[in-house]
């Protein structure tokens, strides 16, 4: 998408504010690229001479919760700054719009490779995108994954930073409720959504009865990675933090898991998503790796996987939103619905299965 740096940042006010709060930056005159303008965030790196840093900030047009999403984020990366998960150091948060118009932080510039979605499929880097490598991708997520679900979110500052109690019960609420509001945001009537009700129905009957609390990062995939550079598969960092709360933190591996293929059910596949699962490890076999790592029993996985898939369509239906409304345009309105209809549409088949 076309990104107006006029627009976004304010070059005066912002190396003001750089040499109070970020002078690990350098003293020299500001050089600001354009490192990723998408519909979530817009991604620019920052150079004064010092090591090169990432600022990040909502577009101009921002989705529902962008603003405190942004400032959400820089909080839950700065708290991670005392553990071993890997993620980009944050330097420093603004929330007062005045700056350079909008809320943002500055982080650590990451030194690897990140997966880029093309032809509308996601692609890894070489020797990644071929077997043996390209299977050790998920495992490396994973490894990421398990040091933020060992990780104590009250010793790092976060006990205030999500509602835990009953955080499962509330899951089905909170994200019809989003893909609600819609309507009142962008004037969006909505469409019918062939097994959003079998899924709806199913998550509020059978909600796990144990509680279990930690950090949870909210978009897990291939895209929010950054990996090392040569093989074998190593995770340098997890970006992009926007939707990390406190609850659950299986809900991760049911959403990056959801497109993996099923050792029960090898023909529910999602022909919409973004990776081919055809060499990655099955669901279960991520599954079994990740419990060993953090104690967790796989037996509920399925609910976890609904969940996710039923929180990543009622998320993803706001693009289609902004496409109906003229904000996108008509082909990623068109990309994005097939995305969700699939998933609803799949998810309701595994629904069918495992009752």
């Amino acid at each position: 998408m076309d990104v107006n740096l006029d627009e976004l940042v304010n070059v005066a006010n912002l190396t003001d504010w750089l040499d109070a709060n970020v002078p690990e930056l350098g003293k020299q005159p500001l050089k600001i690229e354009l490192l990723h303008g998408g519909t979530s965030n817009v991604v620019f790196t920052l150079d004064r001479g010092g090591p090169q840093m990432v600022l990040r900030r909502p577009p101009a047009v921002p989705p529902p919760g962008a603003e405190k999403g942004v400032l959400r984020e820089a909080r839950v990366l700065t708290a991670l700054n005392q553990t071993d998960v890997p993620h980009p150091l944050c330097y420093g948060s603004c929330e007062d719009i005045s700056v350079i118009g909008g809320c943002f932080y500055v982080m650590e510039k990451i030194d690897g490779w990140a997966p880029n979605l093309r032809d509308e499929k996601i692609h890894n880097e070489p020797p990644f995108d071929k077997l043996p490598y390209e299977y050790g991708i998920p495992f490396a997520i994973v490894d990421g994954l398990i040091a933020l679900a060992n990780v104590d979110y009250k010793a790092v500052g976060l006990e205030d930073f999500g509602k835990p109690g009953k955080f499962l019960e509330r899951q089905v609420d909170r994200w019809a409720g989003q893909l609600a509001s819609y309507k009142e945001r962008y004037g969006y009537e909505g469409r019918k959504l062939e097994g959003y009700e079998v899924v709806e129905q199913w998550l509020r009957a059978n909600t796990p009865e144990d509680e279990h609390v930690g950090i949870i990062h909210g978009d897990v995939g291939t895209p929010n990675m950054m990996f090392k550079w040569g093989p074998p598969a190593r995770l340098a960092a997890m970006i992009d933090w926007e939707l990390s709360t406190i609850g659950d933190p299986m809900i991760d591996m049911g959403w990056f898991t959801g497109g993996m293929i099923d050792e029960r059910f090898p023909d529910l596949t999602n022909t919409a998503g973004l990776n081919d699962a055809t060499h990655f490890p099955t669901r279960q076999e991520l599954v079994r790796y990740y419990c060993a790592g953090t104690g967790r029993g796989p037996a509920e996985i399925d609910y976890y996987t609904l969940l996710a898939g039923f929180k990543s369509g009622c998320l993803l239906e706001y693009k289609v939103a902004q496409a109906e409304a003229g904000i996108l345009p008509k082909d990623v309105g068109r990309f994005f619905a097939r995305i969700v209809e699939e998933s609803f549409k799949k998810n309701a088949e595994l629904v069918r299965r495992i009752s």
